[in-house]
């Protein structure tokens, strides 16, 4: 049973999200942005009050993804992706993308212990992933 609600549209404008986010990082990693998307839909708390969709996650502005926001979100949804955006909106979890809110990509060197006053909890390849404290968004936890 699907954590949030996603019709093939979602699911589509998801994957292309995985795909411009994190295609680099291999299947793996793209599932971990999705899944750090589903948290805040899911959350309901801090900078993702009242993001209750797929489309209002993605488009999120400002505090939403470079890629919507940087004019690299253009490449077509491959079904590829399309499995893997299915999978996280079913609930598969990954980690250390388990219960993050946030993700980023440091240019050089290793991850902060936080960013955002929000603490690191681990890297997958290039990309830092830091979660709030259990208390705070206890949806995603």
């Amino acid at each position: 049973m699907a954590v949030v609600k996603a019709n093939s549209s979602d699911l589509k404008l998801l994957a292309r999200l995985l795909r411009a986010e994190a295609e680099g990082e291999g299947n793996l990693g793209m599932l971990m942005v999705g899944n750090v998307g589903v948290n805040r839909i899911i959350g309901n708390c801090l900078d993702f009050r009242n993001i209750r969709t797929v489309p209002q996650m993605v488009y999120q502005s400002p505090g939403g993804f470079e890629a919507t926001q940087k004019g690299y979100f253009y490449q077509r949804a491959r079904e590829s992706e399309i499995q893997l955006a299915r999978r996280v909106v079913n609930g598969e979890r990954q980690n250390p993308a388990t219960n993050a809110l946030w993700y980023f990509r440091p240019a050089s060197g290793g991850c902060p212990a936080q960013w955002y006053n929000q603490r690191n909890v681990g890297r997958y390849k290039a990309h830092c992933f830091f979660a709030p404290a259990s208390g705070e968004c206890p949806r995603v936890y």
